[in-house]
């Protein structure tokens, strides 16, 4: 009986490695941040916390996944495959959502959006039509007596 030894491999060691860069993606999403809205929105976004590891996701496609959901209203499963996991998007979009990040996001983008046509960067003027007018003055009491009346 012949034994055959397969040929040593070298096996590299991971730990010294810098970790995997993720692919670019092939398709861009109409919901993706252009360059220009991605140098109003960096700066806004906090940094790592301190004595963590550093960050393995790229922010760029994190903002790129809450702003897919945003924008089509899609549930949290749905989010493309080539955008970070569900879970990290979500998880940023509620911290995000709790500190405060995401407004300001918003607000920074309003702004921009308004000074690029040509507007003031906070509206001035309130329209309101003379129907709901008139339906704020016929409210009040009365309607809470009439819905009392009925209920008897």
């Amino acid at each position: 009986m012949t034994l055959y030894a397969a040929p040593i491999r070298e096996v590299p060691n991971v730990d010294d490695q810098e970790p995997p860069q993720l692919q670019p993606r092939q398709v861009a999403l109409s919901s993706d941040v252009t360059d220009a809205e991605w140098a109003h929105i960096r700066p806004l976004i906090p940094p790592a916390k301190r004595g963590g590891g550093k960050r393995r996701v790229d922010m760029r496609e994190v903002v790129n996944g809450v702003m897919y959901v945003l924008s089509t209203g899609c549930q949290w499963r749905y989010i493309p495959k080539d955008l970070p996991p569900r879970s990290t998007v979500n998880d940023y979009f509620c911290l995000w959502s709790y500190n405060g990040t995401l407004e300001k996001i918003h607000d920074a983008l309003y702004v921009k959006c308004r000074e690029q046509a040509e507007r003031e960067a906070s509206p001035t003027a309130c329209i309101i039509d003379s129907q709901s007018v008139k339906s704020a003055e016929k409210g009040g009491s009365a309607s809470i007596h009439m819905g009392l009346m009925l209920a008897s």
